[in-house]
C-alpha cells in the first residue's frame, strides 16, 4: 500500500523473491511524498561513496546516531539493522535492476557533523537525473515534484545544483541559464507538455524504482483506496479496497505491506497527536496522506510511537497554493534574521530545519514567526521559491493576495513593519541592532549561526567574516510568516527488526508489515539529508524480502 521509494522497493524485493505483487496507490499519480521531495537517500558506507574512497566506517556510523538519537526513542536492534542492511540493499537495486543509480554527495553534511562520528559529506546520495522519455507514457501519471524543488516555470534541477541557484551564490545565473536552455531544446517533450522531462530528485528516484517495478511486470493500481485490513485467525489476510467505484477485497497470501505515508493531512489526528497549534496548511506534505494505513493498523491493535514528532520544516501558506512551500535556504542565508512576536530570535536560523521547527514549537509565542530581511536581501536573494530576486521580480509585479500579514509584508521602518504584523517593535528593533553588531564581528553570541559545517552549506562564501551573517540596514524591510509546518508527520506504527508491525504486547501482527512515514521513525532527529527514504528503503526491502517468504 503506496508507491514512495518505500512501498517501490518492497514490491521490488518481494517480487524477487518470488511473490505474486500488487502495489496499490490511493492518488491518480503515483509517487506520493518521495516524489515530490529532494529525493536524497541517507545510508553511510553506501557503494556510491565507498567509489569515492569515502572516510566512514560502520563504528563511526553507529557513534553518530547514538549521539544525536534522543534515548527515548533509540531502537538499537532497528538501527543495527538499518546500518548493517543499508548498503546492501543499494547493492542490490544497483546491480539487480538496469534503472536504480544514486551520485555520491560529497559534500552534503550531516546536520550534526561536528559530534561524534559526524561527517561532512559522504553519506547521503541521490538520484542521477533521467529523462522521462524512458517512462513513456506513464511519465504523465507520476506525481510532480514539489516547486519548491524546481526553478520558476517547473524547470527541474538536482540537489547540488540546488543549492547553487537556491541560495544564488557565484555561478547561480550561468547554471540556471544553461537549466532553461536544456528544457527549451527539448523538443520533443515541449511538443507534448510544458512539463520538465530531465527528472531529478524525488521524481527521478521514484521514476527508476518504477522503472524496475515495470520490467518485473509488477502492476500498479492507481485511484485505489485501502479500506480495511482483513484478520483471520491472528493473521492478515488481505485487504478492502475502493477502485472504480466498487469495493473488492484483495487477498494477500504472503503479506501486507503498508508504506502509504503520515497523517499530515487529517487535521483530526494533528490535534490528537501533534504539538499545538496545528494546521494541515501548514504542510508541504502529500495531500493524500490522511493516516489510513496507520488507523486501519490500530484497529487491529496495533502499537504506535512518536505520533508527536514531524519532519519539521518552517513554511510559508503562499495565497492561493495548495501546499505550503518550505523556507529553508532563504531562512539561513546571511542577511536574514526569524523573530518571533515578541521581536526576539529563538534559535539558530542556519542549522538543519527539523532542529530549528523543534526549538519552535516549544513555546507558542514562535508562532507564526516571521523571518525578516532588507532591501538589499530582497534584490539578491529568491524568498520561499516564489518571491524571485527583486532585480528580476521587483515588488510591483507580486500579487496584490499575496500583501497579507498572513504571507508577506513591507514597510519602510522596523517599527512600522512591527506594527503590521504584530510583533513587539521595540523588541524587533533591539534584535536587529544586536544581530547586526553580531554580522560585523562575525560570531553570533546567542545561536552560534555560522558555527558549523552545515549552516555553511548553503551559505554565501563571499560574504565576510561569517558566510551566514550579514547586518539588516537598508529599507524597506520585510517580514515573511512562518509556520511549524512538515513534509510529513514521524509518528506511526511500531516495527521489529523485520519490518513486522508489532501490537501492543509488542507481539507480531502476522501478516502485517510497515515502513516509511507509516512507522514510528528510526531516526527521529533528522541526522542527515534523505534519513526519511533511507529508513524507508531499507525497511521496505526487508518487508518485502519477508513477506516474500511467508
Amino acid at each position: 500500500m503506496g508507491s514512495g521509494n518505500g512501498a517501490l522497493t518492497a514490491a521490488i524485493a518481494a517480487a524477487d523473491g518470488g511473490a505474486e505483487t500488487l502495489v496499490i496507490e490511493k492518488s491518480e499519480k503515483f509517487g506520493g511524498t518521495s516524489a515530490s521531495s529532494g529525493g536524497g537517500v541517507w545510508i553511510p558506507n553506501n557503494r556510491y561513496a565507498v567509489a569515492e574512497k569515502a572516510d566512514d566506517s560502520l563504528e563511526d556510523a553507529r557513534a553518530y546516531l547514538d549521539h544525536v538519537t534522543p534515548s527515548n526513542t533509540i531502537n538499537h536492534a532497528l538501527l543495527e539493522a538499518y546500518l548493517a542492511r543499508g548498503p546492501a540493499v543499494i547493492d542490490y537495486l544497483h546491480e539487480h535492476t538496469d534503472w536504480v543509480r544514486y551520485r555520491n554527495l560529497a559534500y552534503y553534511p550531516d546536520y550534526f557533523p561536528d559530534g561524534p562520528g559526524g561527517k561532512t559529506g559522504n553519506r547521503s546520495m541521490e538520484p542521477e537525473p533521467l529523462h522521462a522519455s524512458a517512462m513513456g507514457e506513464d511519465f504523465y501519471n507520476l506525481a510532480p515534484q514539489h516547486p519548491q524543488t524546481q526553478m520558476p516555470g517547473g524547470i527541474n534541477f538536482t540537489q547540488v545544483e540546488g543549492a547553487v541557484v537556491l541560495a544564488a551564490t557565484r555561478g547561480w545565473f550561468s547554471l540556471a541559464a544553461k537549466l532553461v536552455l536544456k528544457y527549451l531544446i527539448d523538443f520533443p517533450t515541449r511538443l507534448k507538455t510544458l512539463r520538465d522531462a530531465r527528472l531529478t530528485m524525488g521524481n527521478a528516484g521514484v521514476a527508476r524504482l518504477f522503472l524496475a517495478l515495470r520490467d518485473r511486470q509488477i502492476p500498479l493500481w492507481r485511484g485505489t483506496t485501502m479500506l480495511d485490513l482483513v484478520q483471520e485467525d491472528g493473521r492478515v489476510i488481505g485487504i478492502v479496497i475502493e477502485r472504480n467505484n466498487q469495493r473488492e477485497f484483495v487477498r494477500a497470501r504472503k503479506g501486507v505491506v503498508l508504506a502509504a505515508g503520515g497523517f499530515e493531512r487529517n487535521q483530526a489526528m494533528r490535534e490528537q497527536y501533534l504539538p499545538s497549534p496545528t494546521n494541515t496548511q501548514w504542510s508541504a506534505g502529500n495531500l493524500q496522506n490522511t493516516g489510513d494505513a496507520i488507523i486501519a493498523a490500530q484497529k487491529l491493535g496495533a502499537d504506535t510511537a512518536q505520533m508527536d514528532w514531524g519532519w519539521w520544516f518552517t513554511t510559508a501558506t503562499v495565497p492561493g497554493k495548495p501546499k505550503a512551500y518550505l523556507s529553508q535556504v532563504e531562512k539561513g542565508m546571511a542577511g536574514s534574521i526569524t523573530v518571533n512576536r515578541k521581536g526576539a530570535r529563538f534559535s539558530n536560523e542556519s542549522q538543519n530545519y527539523v532542529s530549528f521547527v523543534a526549538d519552535m514549537i516549544k513555546d507558542e509565542a514562535n508562532t507564526p514567526s516571521y523571518m525578516i530581511f532588507d532591501a538589499d536581501f530582497r534584490q539578491q536573494r529568491p524568498v520561499a521559491s516564489v518571491l524571485i530576486q527583486g532585480k528580476f521580480f521587483p515588488d510591483w509585479m507580486i500579487p496584490k493576495a499575496w500583501w497579507t500579514p498572513e504571507f508577506l509584508s513591507k514597510a519602510d521602518s522596523l517599527e512600522e513593519l512591527a506594527s503590521k504584523v504584530g510583533i513587539d517593535s521595540s523588541g524587533l528593533e533591539n534584535t536587529v541592532a544586536g544581530f547586526n553588531q553580531y554580522a560585523v564581528d562575525g560570531k553570533d553570541a546567542d545561536y552560534q549561526r555560522g558555527d558549523s559545517s552545515y549552516d555553511r552549506y548553503y551559505a554565501d562564501p563571499e560574504v565576510k567574516p561569517n558566510p551566514c551573517l550579514a547586518p539588516l540596514l537598508k529599507p524597506p524591510f520585510y517580514a515573511l510568516a512562518l509556520y511549524p509546518g512538515e513534509m510529513g508527520t514521524a509518528g506511526g506504527l511500531v516495527i521489529d527488526d523485520n519490518a513486522q508491525v508489532l501490537n501492543e504486547d509488542g507481539a507480531v501482527i502476522a501478516g502485517l508489515y510497515a515502513c516509511g512515514n507509516t512507522t514510528a521513525a528510526l531516526l527521529p532527529a533528522y541526522p542527515g539529508p534523505g534519513a526519511t527514504l533511507g529508513p524507508a528503503m531499507v525497511f521496505g526491502f526487508i518487508a518485502g524480502e519477508r513477506a516474500a517468504q511467508g
